[in-house]
């Protein structure tokens, strides 16, 4: 696997830093009032975002979140998210990635969840 430090997640309009290594916004909507410039993508991984149903359900309503993340985790096993994991995984091995999104609180977020995944391998 890849070292602990190797992965980080911040939010997409903190300034970008040289520690970043790859950075990856894995948001399905763009942040608002970002420029794609000002946000310094290695990419954007779609495929790894939950889906909007499950986005829109959760609210980010702290009370529903062991919920939402079972629920995200059963949407990262469907369709396109495997290649996707394997994808973010193979750029933290090549060195730091940071994981990037618009969420405000990213403990309580599909970040936070998505990081475990990719630290256990799914």
């Amino acid at each position: 696997m890849f070292p602990k430090d190797a992965l980080r997640v911040r939010r997409v309009y903190e300034a970008p830093e040289s520690a970043d290594g790859a950075r990856v916004l894995i948001d399905r909507l763009w942040p608002r009032g970002l420029s794609k410039a000002d946000a310094r993508l290695t990419e954007w991984c779609k495929d790894v975002a939950p889906s909007n149903e499950l986005r829109r359900w959760y609210g980010h309503q702290g009370e529903r979140f062991e919920e939402f993340a079972e629920r995200y985790r059963a949407e990262l096993a469907q369709e396109g998210a495997p290649e996707a994991l394997e994808r973010l995984r193979g750029l933290a091995a090549e060195g730091p990635l940071t994981l990037l999104t618009a969420t405000k609180d990213v403990s309580f977020s599909h970040a936070a969840v998505l990081t475990e995944v990719l630290r256990e391998g799914l």
